[in-house]
């Protein structure tokens, strides 16, 4: 039994890492492993894929891991293993991106990845900071997780869902900006669960247990 957490030279992994180990041992939830082998990713019980940057880069830069993908597609698509997209790795769950240029997504969840559009010159882009999360529908990675709870962000762009029974949760912030997205055994996080203290460990730690 072992979390798989893909490392295609995307950001820092060590914080999300010491996140997932620290709750992976708490819960005897197996091992955490930081991996770019796509065999270690395609028998892995669970994947994550963090990611920070632009769309773009996110997802030439994994797609140059030859493989690695399509690990990650046999894994969550085929074998229906749980799966959680951090930042960029949730906005690659889109239909496309529009950072720079238009860039397809993996088209596992429907909809666009378009500028944050505050409206006021007072709110800066990007969104970087604490927020406070608002539940837009019940699911058991947000269990214990409840509106008012703050979350961490970095972020210029969001994830407009087509369908808003994707979208299960979301902030203020001129506009109403996806923080979770999800479908059957994919979940993605706008914000940093590993750096969002007490919230971060709780979505971990149930996405850990969770057997969708």
């Amino acid at each position: 039994m072992a979390t798989a957490i893909v490392d295609y030279e995307s950001g820092n992994l060590h914080s999300a890492e010491k996140a997932f180990q620290r709750m992976a041992t708490d819960l005897g939830a197996g091992d955490v492993v930081v991996t770019s082998d796509p065999d270690v990713v395609r028998n892995a019980t669970r994947v994550v894929l963090p990611g920070d940057g632009a769309f773009p880069a996110c997802r030439q830069a994994l797609f140059d891991h030859r493989g690695v993908f399509e690990a990650i597609e046999e894994a969550v698509i085929t074998h229906g293993r749980p799966f959680m997209g951090i930042c960029i790795g949730m906005q690659m769950l889109a239909s496309r991106g529009l950072e720079y240029t238009e860039t397809p997504g993996f088209d596992w969840i429907a909809g666009t990845v378009g500028a944050l559009d505050p409206g006021s010159p007072d709110m800066k882009v990007p969104h970087m900071g604490w927020n406070d999360l608002v539940i837009d529908s019940d699911h058991p990675v947000l269990d214990g997780v409840k509106t008012g709870d703050h979350a961490y962000f970095v972020h210029s762009y969001q994830f407009r869902v087509d369908d808003p029974a994707t979208r299960l949760a979301h902030v203020g912030y001129g506009e109403d900006v996806t923080a979770v997205v999800g479908r059957d055994n994919i979940i993605g996080t706008q914000f940093h669960p590993e750096k969002s203290q007490a919230t971060g460990l709780a979505i971990i730690s149930n996405f850990l247990q969770w057997a969708p």
